[in-house]
């Protein structure tokens, strides 16, 4: 499981500076100021959360976890569900997609209560 979130990571981490710098360049005259600002919003919380999958998969190197395993598939819905989302909204205008966007801020805060329990409980 280790080498699978790693690898989810440096996908995660490509997307995140290839989206970036997408949206400075392609879509700044594309894009309104609002709309702009929700796409890089999407893009932050992304590679932030790109790190914490990293981190999960260094921590199952020391051995398996139920605990750091569910962290890091909770990181990975947030980024697919909060970052998704706001890519989605970003580009269509559709409101509606502004109330998926907390379900996956939920899965970011349980990947990190999960994480922070994970490690308390480690030798």
């Amino acid at each position: 499981m280790a080498k699978c979130f790693l690898t989810l990571s440096g996908v995660f981490g490509f997307l995140s500076v290839a989206l970036g710098a997408f949206a400075a360049h392609a879509l700044k005259d594309r894009l309104d100021a609002y709309h702009l600002s929700i796409f890089k919003t999407g893009v932050e919380y992304q590679f932030f959360h790109t790190f914490a999958i990293a981190l999960v998969g260094f921590l199952l190197f020391r051995g398996e976890s139920s605990l750091l395993r569910s962290s890091g598939y909770a990181f990975t819905v947030g980024i697919l569900i909060f970052s998704g989302s706001l890519y989605l909204l970003a580009f269509s205008g559709q409101r509606w997609l502004g109330a998926i966007t907390p379900i996956g801020g939920l899965s970011f805060l349980i990947g990190w209560a999960l994480l922070a329990l994970a490690c308390y409980r480690m030798n």
